[in-house]
This record gives C-alpha cells, sequence and structure tokens, in this order.
C-alpha cells in the first residue's frame, strides 16, 4: 500500500509539472501531454533499464496512466489567473515527485535484493530521471544538475532505505515527508552544492 501511495502521489507530481514546463514553452497540446507523460514514467523507465527490469513493465501501469493523463487533462483546462502561481507552487510539485520516487525507487531495487550502491542509483534516477528528461526536452538546463540541493536528497532516501533505516509504513511516509521538507527548504533558502569554475 505505501508504495502504491508513493507512486500515485509522484504520478501525479510529475505529470503535473511535465505539463506546466511544456505550457510555458508553448508546446501545443499534444507536447503537454507527451511531456506530462514522459516526466512521470521517464525516471522509471531508466531504473527499470539499469537493475535489470524489462522495459514492458512500464506497460502494465494502466491505472498510473490514466492518473498521469487526468492530471496532464486538469492542468491544461486550468483557469490562466491561477497558473501563474506556477513559480511557487511549481517547485513544490517537483519536491513531492522527488521524494516519492525516489522511495519507490529505493523500494523497487531493495526488494530485488540488490545492493546498497544500486539501491541509491534506482533512488536518485527514479526521483529525478524524469525531471532531467522533461528539462532536456523543453531545452532547459536539467534542474538536478545545476540549482538548489536536488539529487542529494533521493541519495539520502536510498541511504535509508539500503541501511534499513526506514522499513514500514509509517517510517516511508515520515521519510516521505523529510525529504519533501529538505527540498522545499533548500530551493527556498537557496541551499546549494559546492561549485568550482574553471577560469576561461
Amino acid at each position: 500500500m505505501t508504495w502504491e501511495v508513493l507512486s500515485m502521489i509522484g504520478t501525479v507530481a510529475f505529470a503535473i509539472s511535465g505539463a506546466i514546463v511544456a505550457m510555458e514553452e508553448e508546446y501545443d497540446i499534444l507536447g503537454v501531454y507527451i511531456l506530462g507523460i514522459v516526466t512521470a514514467f521517464g525516471g522509471g523507465a531508466i531504473r527499470n533499464l539499469l537493475i535489470g527490469v524489462p522495459i514492458s513493465a512500464l506497460w502494465e501501469q494502466g491505472l498510473f496512466f490514466q492518473i498521469a493523463l487526468l492530471s496532464i487533462t486538469a492542468v491544461f483546462l486550468f483557469p490562466q489567473n491561477l497558473l501563474k502561481h506556477w513559480q511557487r507552487w511549481g517547485n513544490f510539485f517537483d519536491a513531492i515527485g522527488l521524494s516519492a520516487f525516489a522511495i519507490q525507487g529505493a523500494l523497487y531495487a531493495s526488494q530485488m535484493n540488490h545492493p546498497l550502491s544500486a539501491i541509491i542509483v534506482a533512488a536518485v534516477l527514479t526521483g529525478s530521471g524524469g525531471g532531467i528528461v522533461r528539462d532536456l526536452l523543453a531545452k532547459r538546463k536539467p534542474l538536478v544538475l545545476n540549482s538548489e540541493i536536488y539529487a542529494a536528497w533521493a541519495i539520502l532516501s536510498g541511504l535509508a532505505i539500503g541501511l534499513k533505516i526506514a522499513i514500514s509504513p509509517l517510517e516511508l511516509y515520515a521519510l516521505f515527508i523529510i525529504i519533501t521538507s529538505l527540498r522545499v527548504l533548500s530551493y527556498t533558502f537557496k541551499w546549494k552544492l559546492p561549485i568550482r569554475k574553471l577560469s576561461t
């Protein structure tokens, strides 16, 4: 049940995120749906390829595709004046998606008895892979690579699950809240990882 709920939260959050970015870039309705779907399922597809899950497993998630399509439709039909608040709420949806999918990816790898390193990679790819693909398709610099702390929180999720710190549903929900809160704090207060620029 925990896995299903987290998957649903992440799917809705990232589908909305992708749709909004597409609308900001003035894509047509087909582009909005494609970018929303790619954002919601891109990270899971990349994860499946790397940890040995058949890519066809994605097509078995009929309910989640329907949820994603409904979410995108709702955003597309949303009043224009309310969408102007996306700058504030968009990062929040992205934080929810990152947290939910990172935990889901780590759980997936853990249940397949993969080592800690693979669990962390699965968390990072599931949590941030869809966002990277979204940004690349929208011709933007990937948020995970150049903005406030992002992928580090997915790594933290992988560590917590890989080291059996979070096991029970209650612990996993607590981890979800913690990771989401850390991501919100990191973009609110502009926390950044060290950067080294090369002089030209």
